[in-house]
């Protein structure tokens, strides 16, 4: 793929059967199972949270999934993540067990955190994965030490960061820009447009039609793709980490998607119609790429049975695992 300009001012259009060839099918129908997997997650997820059994809050990303899919895709093995708040599929997509996942969203010692991070910081170091972060943005100014001990290490190692379309309005996001920018950092910022920041549309908190547009005033590539095609997502990220590589620095790619549900399980959803919840489900990102590779319907229907059964697994490993001993309630927290 080529970048026509810093200010793109329509979306990419990747050239699907191109990619399609190159990765294969195969490797594809993975993609599908991956995504439902992810699905599954967050449907058991909202399953347990009704039942009383998570605590605190948690946020959905169903319908996003292309996203998580198609950037960790094009990463490579050493390359670091840094997500956000709605990350459970982010962090499946990294290559995490899903066990191990489950026992950390029930709060278990044998949770990637030991049932100390739950929903919103669920991390999975020893991948490169440096977890999701509850605050906004907050994972964008790391993203810059990352990639300056990147460049200090002369590594060939890439962060990706992804944040969601709120994040774009914090003072964090532009200041670390602006940084990795002037250093020429090997950093993707890859912003997860799916059209609320809570309750605020994107139309009424930004005065330009695309995110990606910021990038120009930091002199950076900029470009928005069909979050919800999951080889658009995958051949940008690709060929941000690719300039990331070469040391070219930075790129902030915009993937404009949409999360079915609300913002969090206190959220109302009095901001939106459901005409607009069924226009965008419409647009299920699962059932485009599987109609990309004339999935049929029996076989759409064994992965998802498959994927339902990988969660029923990890809910049964996460039941029969530990609570957190009280006595180690200080470990982790003084150095």
């Amino acid at each position: 793929m080529e970048w026509t300009s810093l200010v793109e001012t329509e979306i990419y259009q990747p050239n699907h059967q191109r990619l399609i060839e190159e990765l294969g099918e195969p490797r594809l129908r993975e993609w599908v199972l991956q995504m439902n997997i992810i699905r599954a997650f967050e449907e058991k997820a909202e399953d347990l949270f009704a039942r009383g059994l998570v605590h605190g809050t948690m946020h959905l990303s169903i319908g996003q999934e292309a996203v998580a899919v198609g950037a960790s895709a094009a990463m490579q093995d050493g390359d670091y993540l840094l997500n956000h708040h709605r990350g459970h599929g982010h962090c499946l997509a990294w290559g995490s067990d899903v066990r191990l996942m489950m026992a950390e969203f029930l709060g278990k010692e044998t949770g990637y955190c030991r049932g100390r991070g739950g929903s919103m910081h669920i991390a999975n170091v020893e991948m490169n994965n440096l977890g999701a972060n509850g605050i906004v943005g907050g994972g964008i100014p790391i993203s810059v030490g990352v990639g300056l001990s990147i460049r200090k290490r002369k590594t060939r190692q890439v962060c990706l960061t992804i944040f969601g379309d709120g994040a774009a309005n914090e003072g964090a996001f532009h200041e670390s820009l602006n940084m990795a920018s002037i250093w020429d950092l090997p950093v993707i910022y890859l912003c997860e447009n799916n059209q609320y920041a809570m309750s605020m549309p994107v139309q009424k908190a930004f005065n330009i039609r695309y995110i990606s547009q910021r990038a120009s005033a930091y002199g950076i590539p900029g470009l928005t793709v069909d979050g919800n095609d999951v080889l658009a997502v995958y051949d940008a990220v690709r060929t941000a980490g690719e300039r990331a590589r070469s040391g070219e620095g930075p790129t902030l790619v915009e993937a404009l998607t949409y999360r079915w549900k609300g913002h969090s399980k206190s959220d109302r959803q009095a901001y939106r119609t459901r005409d607009e919840v069924k226009e965008w489900q419409a647009r299920d990102p699962i059932h485009r790429l599987a109609h990309l590779l004339d999935m049929s319907e029996a076989e759409y229907e064994e992965m998802v049975k498959k994927a339902q059964a990988v969660i029923e697994d990890a809910v049964e490993f996460a039941n029969a695992s530990p609570e957190p001993d009280l006595s180690t309630i200080l470990e982790g927290v003084y150095a």
